[in-house]
């Protein structure tokens, strides 16, 4: 594959960059910088990012039907209106837990918004484990806890039939999958489908091509991998010049392009000296496959 390009778009240097998003209707990237606490969208027409401060850890963001965004922060699934830069609160979850916050999150395909909860980190991936749970969003703005016991909460999608629910606990060092109920966004029948190799590291972020294979970020890997979730074999690597690779999706105006987002935190000097460019946002063009849109939040 002596196409693939690899170029780093944005250089803003976020402490843990997460959750891209392509927003079609602007024409940019969505991502959060969670321990920066900034919510950021990038232009490919200006090469400029925009964010937005926080009170809180944003930890994902996400799209919503009625314009503008939803994003977890600390403990809360919340709303974003980006021009106003105003949040409010819509609902809270692992109440009295003090030391946990959100992590990733994704909309599902009925417009639900899923999320899961994780130990706040002493350095990273070295945490109190087993403190997090994963919880759905409804657009009623009920909530519902799927399970806990879970380590680091993260990568999420659907299949493209959506039957199928896959979801990474990072600690775990697999990527597992669900069957999904469409209708009722109830998940069941657990299983793993790919266990990371050693020099894969942490599994970290995820997103679903096409043809319906998934590719995941691995977090000190400096990598993306593709995986077929029906064999568990893996099909593809695409490297970085950076080890702290959190997250990936696709985009651009027919999502042909991926957007992997990645971290600086628990850098020292030395090793920020070698890889400049940790903590930016990258774009990988000639994969040859594309991406599935984003599903938007429906409440």
């Amino acid at each position: 594959m002596s196409s693939v390009r690899i170029e780093c778009v944005a250089q803003e240097g976020c402490r843990i960059g997460e959750s891209p998003v392509w927003d079609e209707k602007e024409g940019a990237l969505l991502y959060v910088d969670i321990t920066g606490r900034k919510v950021c969208r990038w232009s490919p027409v200006t090469g400029q990012v925009q964010a937005i401060s926080v009170d809180a850890p944003v930890s994902s963001v996400a799209l919503r039907k009625s314009g503008d965004y939803v994003i977890t922060l600390g403990t809360r699934f919340a709303a974003l209106k980006w021009k106003e830069e105003l949040v409010t609160t819509i609902a809270q979850v692992d109440q009295g837990k003090a030391n946990t916050r959100f992590n990733d999150g994704k909309v599902d395909p009925a417009g639900r918004y899923f999320a899961g909860t994780m130990a706040e980190e002493i350095r990273p991936a070295v945490l109190e484990r087993h403190q997090g749970s994963l919880y759905t969003l409804f657009p009623d703005f009920s909530v519902v806890k799927h399970f806990d016991q879970v380590d680091i909460s993260n990568g999420l999608d659907w299949s493209l039939d959506h039957r199928t629910f896959f979801y990474i606990d990072s600690l775990s060092y697999s990527v597992d999958a669900f069957d999904y109920d469409l209708q009722t966004g109830k998940i069941g029948n657990r299983r793993s489908i790919y266990k990371l190799e050693k020099e894969e590291s942490i599994p970290d972020g995820m997103c679903i091509d096409t043809e319906g294979k998934l590719w995941v970020a691995c977090y000190d890997g400096g990598r993306v991998i593709r995986l077929d979730p029906e064999t568990g074999k893996r099909l593809q690597t695409v490297k970085l010049p950076i080890d702290k690779t959190t997250s990936c999706c696709f985009g651009g105006k027919d999502y042909s392009e991926m957007y992997v987002t990645s971290a600086s935190d628990g850098m020292d000097k030395e090793w920020l000296s070698r890889q400049p460019q940790a903590g930016g946002i990258f774009k990988i063009t000639g994969l040859g496959v594309k991406g599935v849109p984003p599903y938007s939040f429906a409440g």
